[in-house]
């Protein structure tokens, strides 16, 4: 029988020369029957278990180690730019990383607030014990979930279908659907200077019967590398020494479904490298197994170690450097930026150059990690390997970095494996409709030699994909799939309506404000300064002075309008003599709406004509007909590729206008064929 017991990520290993098609000899019939087994109990496990259980399947969740449900393996935080983005939209659907987010944060902050609302992302400061905690409970509270404490070797496979999985005590666990998390074990192996350990994370086993189980079945894979920093001791640093990062006040929920927060938040400080950690650093290349040629695996461009840092970027003279502490009551203290595998006293002797860490103690040294990952254009829209059904990819395996982007694939994953036991439609969000769903194409329909992180940047239709309105964007469709309540639809369908009757509201209310020309109000990027601008240059409808005794040139304008200037705010309309009447949360997303309507609109046109070419389907057959006048170098990449829409086809790199064209007239023949 299954053992209920808390659980984590990674799967694990056995012989790499366990048969694919049937079970070897020996093995036990099976065990125990589900719908779904999820292999991994990381961030992305947690959340396609929990997905499939609200979509009423029957799942088991198998892990190595008990204490490690949604283990935080780096760094102690969620969100971030495009990352916070993605955190909401999970939670739209249901998923849950927002609430144990809520429940775990010591540090809330909105980032980018000086710039454009379509890259302000919430993120916040986690303490990582209890993330850990909490997730674990939030899974043994979810009915329909059985934990299972083992280490999963093979995946079953019978006539091109998943039959289950077989875990190293030779117990099977039979399923029509797999959904495969094993982060970052899939021959994992650790590096700290010459030292090299197997394993995904420190303490913990790598998983090699796994890896090659899925060669067997026919995967291509390639090698991947990540790192962490060193974590030092709370009392050996200055902080005298260091600038404060506080968070906001008030601090922003995580969850759409968090009403507020009561939390003292916790204070993060920022330093720098200089001239000395730079020497000190490039003394120790020769010790670094990422520049002695002991590290093959890639690494991420966009979030490089140290070591690369002083060697790519030599001309800067110094790079910021984040201490975060990784609980409230634990003195381990992350060292944000300083990603390392150099030897633990190299480590130690170029952080003991940074301001403040003069005295630092060492708790843990920094690693880099080397582990094996399936190259993801192997997979569907849906996150299903093409060629075994039944079989889904989600996290690190896919060639991703991050609990954000873990999770987001997660729950793809676990609702489309829930839907295929169920024979129900496939789920897959298009790129205008969320982060995710840029994620998954770009993951599907493009190259990767290194991990994918997310970035607004990558998000053609930024401004419609906000993270205030994810809610908006993505319950109908939740609860319309059975993941979220029809009290949760309601309050969503609420808040739209409150924002609407306002916006009217405001529409039809004509203000008295300065005239523009004769003295406009210099913009501010803070709330309380635009505050200030607006009490100084509010004229009563009499036209009689203001507090500063002059009477300035005035003129009537609708509250709407006026709220569409970039020195108003939607709380200063008060000192226009207009009571606000949405809460702080939806007032901001009331801003936004009025502020940018223009480019939101034109972003609606954008996107609807880009779905007219997702809506052509590319039928699998079509790639094993001749194509003839495609160019060469199309044809070999749409073949490898095979992307599911002329719109996928057009995202890959060298697929042209021309080839499109070409496309579009083979995918019409073949279709009047087959009709």
């Amino acid at each position: 029988m299954s053992e209920r017991v808390p659980h984590d990520s990674g799967a694990d290993a056995a012989a790499p020369d366990a048969g694919i098609d049937a079970a070897p000899h020996g093995a036990r019939a099976a065990d125990d029957a589900f719908d779904v087994v999820v292999v991994g109990a990381g961030h992305a496990g947690c959340e396609a278990a929990a997905a499939c259980a609200r979509l009423g399947v029957h799942v088991a969740l198998v892990t190595a180690d008990p204490i490690a449900t949604a283990r935080m393996s780096c760094n102690p935080a969620v969100g971030g730019v495009a990352k916070g983005h993605m955190v909401r939209e999970v939670d739209a659907l249901g998923g849950l990383m927002a609430r144990i987010t809520d429940r775990a944060g010591i540090q809330f902050k909105l980032l980018n607030r000086g710039r454009g609302p379509a890259v302000w992302s919430p993120r916040v400061q986690c303490d990582k014990g209890r993330y850990s905690e909490e997730m674990a409970r939030a899974i043994d509270a979810i009915a329909g979930i059985a934990r299972v404490t083992g280490v999963v070797n093979r995946v079953r496979v019978e006539r091109g279908a998943v039959a289950g999985v077989e875990l190293d005590d030779g117990r099977v666990l039979a399923a029509r659907a797999v959904v495969l998390t094993p982060g970052t074990f899939l021959n994992g192996v650790m590096h700290v200077g010459d030292r090299r350990t197997p394993g995904g994370r420190v303490g913990e086993h790598a998983a090699h019967a796994l890896s090659e189980c899925l060669a067997a079945l026919g995967l291509a894979r390639g090698r991947l590398k990540t790192g962490t920093p060193p974590r030092l001791h709370r009392d050996s640093i200055d902080w005298s020494a260091l600038r404060p990062q506080p968070g906001d006040d008030p601090p922003e929920p995580m969850s759409h479904w968090t009403d507020a927060l009561d939390v003292e938040q916790a204070l993060c400080w920022l330093t720098h490298t200089n001239a000395r950690t730079h020497a000190c650093v490039r003394g120790a290349l020769h010790l670094s197994p990422l520049h002695s040629g002991a590290i093959t695996g890639i690494g991420p461009r966009y979030c490089p170690c140290i070591e690369d840092k002083v060697v790519r970027f030599a001309d800067k003279p110094s790079h910021q450097i984040f201490l975060e502490p990784e609980g409230r009551h634990v003195p381990e203290i992350y060292v944000n930026g300083f990603s390392t595998s150099l030897p633990a006293e190299a480590q130690l002797a170029a952080v003991r150059t940074l301001p403040g860490l003069d005295a630092a103690e060492l708790i843990r040294p920094g690693y880099a990690v080397e582990y094996d990952f399936v190259l993801p254009h192997q997979l569907d829209a849906t996150l299903q390997v093409r060629d075994v059904r039944g079989a889904w990819l989600a996290g690190q395996i896919c060639g991703t970095s991050g609990y954000e982007e873990a999770a987001a694939q997660g729950i793809v994953a676990g609702i489309n494996a829930a839907l295929f036991v169920q024979r129900r439609a496939p789920f897959v969000l298009g790129r205008d409709r969320a982060y995710i769903g840029v994620l998954v194409d770009d993951l599907v329909t493009r190259e990767h030699r290194e991990p994918y992180r997310m970035f607004t940047s990558a998000a053609e239709h930024r401004l419609l994909l906000r993270a205030d309105n994810a809610d908006e964007r993505l319950c109908e469709t939740a609860h319309a799939l059975g993941l979220v309540t029809a009290e949760q639809l309601e309050r969503v369908r609420a808040k739209v309506a409150a924002i609407t009757v306002e916006q009217r509201r405001l529409a039809r209310t004509r203000v008295r404000v300065p005239d523009r020309a004769g003295a406009a109000a210099p913009r501010a990027r803070d709330a309380g300064a635009r505050d200030a601008i607006v009490r100084d240059a509010a004229v009563r409808d009499d036209g009689a002075p203001t507090a500063c005794g002059a009477t300035p040139r005035v003129r009537g304008i609708t509250a709407l309008d006026w709220l569409s200037r970039p020195d108003a705010s939607y709380a200063a309309l008060a000192t226009l003599g207009v009571t606000p009447r949405l809460p702080s949360r939806w007032g901001a997303a009331l801003e936004v709406r009025v502020r940018y309507r223009g480019y939101i609109e034109r972003q609606t046109r954008t996107a609807a004509r880009a779905t007219t070419l997702e809506r052509l389907a590319l039928p699998d057959a079509l790639w094993s007909a001749p194509l003839e006048g495609l160019s060469r170098e199309a044809l070999e990449k749409l073949r490898r590729l095979r992307p599911a829409t002329l719109g996928q086809a057009g995202r890959v790199a060298g697929v042209s206008p021309a080839d499109l064209a070409l496309l579009m007239v083979f995918a019409r023949r073949l279709g009047q064929q087959q009709a």
